[in-house]
């Protein structure tokens, strides 16, 4: 079995944590090291991310998310955000491929204007749907990298997102895609995993 069949197959969502197991920045910015390389549409690298290990923001947002214990009892939580507006910054990302000669000024502003012009197209729903969308592909990528570098996660949906977005100042640009928690597994209250549906009910060969 290759080490990353192996990985995909130990990962679970953690539902509580050992207490006093802190992760380091340093630890934190190797994963976002890796994390960065995730796919997004038109290179626009929507996702961006909030890592909280203050002790005293972390109650705050235990409270945010209904008092659910993993929230206090993780090393760190991190608040995965889409940006609604990454089309914006089509001009800048692009810009190094136009220094380095890959593409020509007018090639340039044609891929700019084309960006630009398919998110605005498309209005402030699809918008939020690929905040959303590339920001869940970036935070799959971000519980694989850590679960590798020793760490479990737990991706989370119930919180209060105007609560969240009032405690870390987030302002309404970004929507607060998901929240989660990390650090060691407590294995001793892990639970059995869940059903899993088999093939044959979620795919279809057409």
């Amino acid at each position: 079995m290759s080490d990353f069949i192996q990985l995909v197959k130990e990962r679970r969502s953690a539902m509580n944590f050992l207490p006093n197991q802190p992760i380091h920045p340093e630890e934190l910015n190797e994963m976002f090291e890796l994390v960065k390389l995730a796919p997004s549409a038109f290179n626009l690298q929507h996702t961006n991310y909030i890592a909280v290990t203050d002790p005293t923001t972390k109650d705050q947002l235990k409270e945010a998310a209904y008092g659910q214990y993993k929230v206090s009892s993780a090393s760190a939580v991190i608040l995965v955000l889409g940006d609604k507006k990454a089309y914006e910054q089509a001009a800048e990302i692009y810009s190094g491929l136009q220094l380095l000669g890959i593409l020509n000024k007018q090639e340039y502003d044609f891929m700019v204007n084309d960006t630009v012009t398919f998110y605005e197209s498309r209005g402030s729903e699809f918008q939020r749907e690929e905040a959303i969308r590339n920001a869940s592909l970036s935070a799959m990528l971000f519980m694989l990298i850590a679960k590798e570098k020793g760490w479990d996660t737990c991706p989370m949906i119930g919180f209060d997102p105007e609560k969240v977005k009032q405690i870390l100042n987030i302002d309404d640009q970004h929507e607060v895609v998901m929240m989660m928690t990390i650090g060691k597994e407590k294995i001793s209250s892990r639970q059995p995993r869940g059903y899993r549906k088999p093939v044959s009910e979620f795919v279809q060969f057409i």
